[in-house]
């Protein structure tokens, strides 16, 4: 089939390549002109494994080519994806759909012929019934159906959930649309993927559902760490004791400095003005926010406690600054208001990422940035995991503490068991667990 994808974002690119290697015929586009040139050069505007293999591979093929021209490559396609940004409006919360709707506009006036248009953006319930309002507004005569097919991906593992899914969600009850979707996925048959058909207001909001609960079940175990610190419990017995209900689930119960990224953050903010304007509050969505919100710079007074309770004058080693390992994406990661705590509580900042910290660099200022986990270390009073990266799962900690002022570990991961570090000789704190 010949696709056309609206936008080499994360959601675009992997999308886009990822077909492209089922064997359809896949044209990218997107208005800047040096992210296409760059894309044409091989050089991926993101860091995801596996996406610059999967990406050449299919641009030598052909089936994959890129383009600032939006007409030609609606024009010629069977299968229009609107895959742009939808950020939290300023001021409000809401999605901003600017994009998506300028991308409507466009579309409609190269449609050529019955064309399934498809938004894989994440988008609020409705979003679909004013793209198709705008599109019969601008071609009032045009042959199309919109239908909404949003996306589940994990940022670091990405091309494996797109070609191993649990389930792809499709909104729409438009018949030819409904083939052309059959058709899109139909690679995936053999793996069994479960293609589930539903109306298009109910995709849209599985997919804010699906996020927000995720997002629950970080921030009640988090404040179940929080119980369990207090009362000297371990937090991840707990998670793997109520884990193994099968009613619950042992995934997203892992306790830690809070949830960032791309989409919790801005879908459960998303989700709730949705409720608002529909008289209808998510008061327990209302309390994920807020206490997501306030976690992640308390994570700077557990830091504090480490070392006595006094921060001003000491060096802070932080090793992680993207929001969750195999990404470089720094958006809301719980690394950027740990920093700023740190700071505001007088500490002098270090850091390493293997792959965030350019992102990083205009987000936080006054951080020394170094080039591995031992420089960063160097002479710090206390170091504190942020992110799991598996670069940090083995230190050294003979190395550490040689070169560290203070011995000192703050593991906001629980990467590592609470008596080998104390065997090493540091000072350890962790999330939940109890103190060795």
């Amino acid at each position: 089939m010949r696709v056309a994808m609206i936008g080499t974002g994360y959601v675009g690119l992997v999308s886009g390549a990822c077909f492209a290697d089922f064997g359809h015929e896949v044209t990218c586009v997107d208005k800047d002109k040096g992210k296409i040139a760059a894309l044409e050069r091989g050089e991926m505007p993101i860091y995801e494994p596996g996406l610059n293999d999967l990406v050449a591979v299919n641009a030598r093929s052909g089936r994959l080519k890129f383009t600032t021209e939006l007409g030609p490559a609606v024009k010629a396609a069977d299968a229009v994806f609107i895959a742009v940004g939808t950020p939290s409006r300023r001021g409000d919360g809401h999605a901003d759909l600017t994009f998506v709707h300028e991308a409507a506009r466009e579309i409609a006036r190269a449609l050529d012929g019955f064309t399934a248009v498809i938004t894989k953006s994440t988008v609020p319930v409705g979003t679909g019934d004013e793209v198709e309002r705008i599109i019969k507004e601008t071609r009032p005569n045009a042959e199309f159906a919109v239908v909404s097919n949003p996306e589940f991906l994990r940022e670091g593992a990405a091309i494996r959930d797109f070609k191993h899914p649990d389930r792809i969600v499709v909104g729409t009850i438009e018949p030819r649309a409904r083939e052309v979707m059959s058709e899109l996925y139909r690679p995936l048959y053999l793996n069994r993927a479960p293609l589930m058909f539903t109306d298009r207001r109910t995709a849209e909001l599985i997919k804010y559902a699906a996020n927000a609960f995720l997002a629950t079940k970080i921030t009640f175990i988090n404040e179940i760490a929080d119980l369990a610190e207090k009362v000297g419990a371990d937090v991840q017995e707990v998670a793997r004791g109520i884990g193994l209900d099968n009613r619950i689930g042992g995934k997203f119960l892992h306790a830690g400095p809070g949830f960032g990224g791309s989409c919790f953050p801005k879908d459960t903010l998303a989700l709730l003005k949705t409720g608002q304007d529909n008289d209808s509050p998510l008061r327990v969505i209302e309390a994920v926010v807020t206490v997501n919100d306030t976690r992640k710079r308390a994570m700077a007074r557990k830091v504090a406690h480490a070392l006595g309770g006094e921060l001003r004058g000491k060096t802070v080693a932080v090793l992680g600054l993207t929001f969750k390992p195999n990404t470089d994406d720094m958006r809301e990661s719980p690394s950027i208001p740990l920093i700023t705590a740190l700071q505001d509580l007088g500490a002098k900042v270090r850091a390493y990422d293997p792959a965030g910290m350019e992102q990083a660099k205009p987000m936080v200022s006054n951080v020394a940035f170094c080039h591995d986990a031992y420089a960063c270390a160097e002479g710090a009073s206390a170091l504190v995991i942020v992110t799991e990266w598996e670069q940090f799962r083995a230190l050294d900690f003979d190395r550490l503490k040689e070169i560290m002022e203070r011995p000192v570990l703050v593991d906001l991961r629980n990467i590592y068991p609470p008596e080998e570090v104390a065997r090493a000789g540091f000072t350890y704190e962790s999330v939940g667990r109890p103190k060795k």
